[in-house]
Parts: C-alpha cells; structure tokens; sequence
C-alpha cells in the first residue's frame, strides 16, 4: 500500500490507475485530515470478436483419426 499526497496524486494520475488496476491499495492524504483510496471498480475485459481468427488456422486431413497405440482407449 502506498499513501502519497495530493500534489504527488496530480502529478501521477496515470501511473497510479496502473497501480490501482495491478491489484495494488493507493491513498491519497489531502494534507488536512482527509484521506482517500482509489477503488477498482470494473475491470473490462474485451469480448472476443466472432470470426477474429479466420484464416489463422488450419485443420489438416486425417486430425481426427486414431492415434496408433492408443486403440483400445
């Protein structure tokens, strides 16, 4: 956990939402009494596009067939 001041807070704004999002707790002191905490609220994770692959893969024939020695599995 790291606590830094307001002025340190503007100045790293960014830096510290990396922090925030990589699972680290950051406050910020106000320098009068009041302290706050940058909370996580949602992480977005992007949802896969139907059709994003195409063209990247290649089944080749006979992928399906049995494998030698493994029969009677």
């Amino acid at each position: 956990m790291q606590t830094i001041t307001l002025q340190e807070a503007q100045s790293r704004l960014p830096e510290l939402v990396d922090a925030v999002v990589g699972g680290e707790e950051v406050t910020i002191d106000r320098g009068d009494g009041t302290i706050v905490r940058l909370l996580l609220l949602n992480k977005v994770i992007p949802k896969p596009i139907f059709g994003s692959a195409e063209g990247l893969i290649q089944i080749l024939d006979g992928f399906d067939d049995p494998v030698e020695g493994f029969e009677e599995y």
